[in-house]
């Protein structure tokens, strides 16, 4: 919480500041470098606000910028309370921030661990597995992945801070990403083309199905703190409720397109085994498989909302404050939790049926 406004706090000294470069005083630049803990000096706890605070004194050596090879000594827990866990040891890669304030003076503090390099391996060591696991389909299912990730982060996201309509961008991009991924990861053929088909036909019924529940659940969208952060400053007049439809359709996504490319090719392999299998057979026999996969893939979206708002979990249980359990049931920011998980559960349950029916359809010998 401390964190997400003292970020929000930044942003908006960030983009305010320059609309009053000629008024306002001069303002601390803030840098930011990589270094090394050569050595811990001191290491303990203390009282802060009547409560304790570990900290820790700590000898550097920063690894970047001009002042690269330069030993300093810094204070963790000084400005923030840390957990134990955020305390440094020896020979740890970690990022001081670097601060200049309008006299000249320089003050560098901690600000986090530098991950970078582990991240590096760790994605490297995943694309390996998949590869492994995979092989060459992977390969496609990786191209798939990246082109996901650079329609979001290069025409979704950039669009919607344009002032574009965050819903109808996300659907548009969300097409481009279910053509472009299905196809890479499983080629051009008809059973990749009825699960984009299938798709996109269960992403616009479950993107509804979250516009209905907001509109008569009078959903803000606000009940997330990140979007009441994006209130402040050059964002605050991006349309949060179309944000909240849009983070549900991109949440969606994947797990409706892993069920209608299994389920495509599930009455595909059905087709081969028996070519005398009419469309009508052929739709029972899919809808038997896809309720068995449905009722796996509704826990795992469950399960991943869940995690995602496991701190709201523990607020709930805990209830300090004693509030009861109805206006909690109430607020905003679990009726956000449950249209999220209950659209996208729509999505996936009609996907089964949708799907079957149009491979049965394909791959089906209709009676005459």
């Amino acid at each position: 919480m401390i964190k997400k406004l003292l970020l929000a706090c930044f942003f908006i000294a960030f983009f305010t500041g320059t609309a009053y470069a000629q008024s306002a005083p001069a303002q601390p630049r803030t840098s930011y470098v990589t270094a090394t803990v050569t050595s811990v000096i001191k290491q303990g706890t203390k009282i802060v606000n009547g409560s304790s605070n570990y900290f820790q004194d700590i000898k550097v050596r920063i690894d970047s910028g001009p002042e690269k090879g330069k030993v300093i000594e810094v204070e963790n827990g000084l400005q923030n309370k840390i957990t134990k866990s955020e305390l440094y040891t020896k020979g740890q890669e970690i990022v001081l921030s670097k601060t200049v304030n309008s006299k000249g003076q320089t003050e560098y503090s901690p600000y986090d661990f530098y991950r970078i390099n582990f991240l590096i391996i760790f994605v490297v060591i995943f694309f390996i597995l998949i590869f492994a696991v995979a092989g060459f389909k992977g390969l496609g299912s990786i191209a798939g992945m990246l082109v996901s990730l650079a329609i979001i982060m290069l025409y979704i996201v950039p669009t919607i801070l344009k002032g574009h309509n965050p819903l109808s961008t996300t659907i548009i991009g969300s097409a481009f990403i279910i053509i472009l991924s299905t196809y890479l990861a499983h080629g051009v053929s008809k059973k990749s083309t009825i699960a984009l088909f299938s798709t996109l036909i269960s992403i616009v019924l479950a993107g509804v199905f979250a516009n209905l529940a907001m509109h008569f659940g009078n959903i803000t969208g606000l009940g997330n703190e990140d979007y009441v952060n994006l209130q402040i400053g050059p964002t605050s007049d991006i349309n949060i409720q179309g944000l909240f439809l849009s983070a549900i359709i991109i949440g969606t996504l994947g797990a409706l397109n892993d069920i209608t490319t299994t389920q495509s090719a599930t009455l595909e392999e059905f087709k081969e085994t028996n070519p005398k299998l009419k469309a009508e057979e052929l739709f029972d026999k899919g809808l038997k498989v896809g309720r068995e996969h449905i009722a796996s893939l509704i826990n795992t979206l469950v399960l991943a909302y869940v995690g995602s708002a496991f701190a709201v979990l523990i607020f709930f249980v805990l209830n300090p404050l004693h509030v009861p359990y109805w206006v909690i049931l109430n607020n905003e920011i679990i009726a956000d939790e449950v249209v999220k998980i209950i659209a996208g559960s729509i999505g996936l349950l009609l996907s089964v049926p949708i799907v079957t029916f149009l491979g049965s359809l394909f791959y089906g010998k209709v009676e005459d």
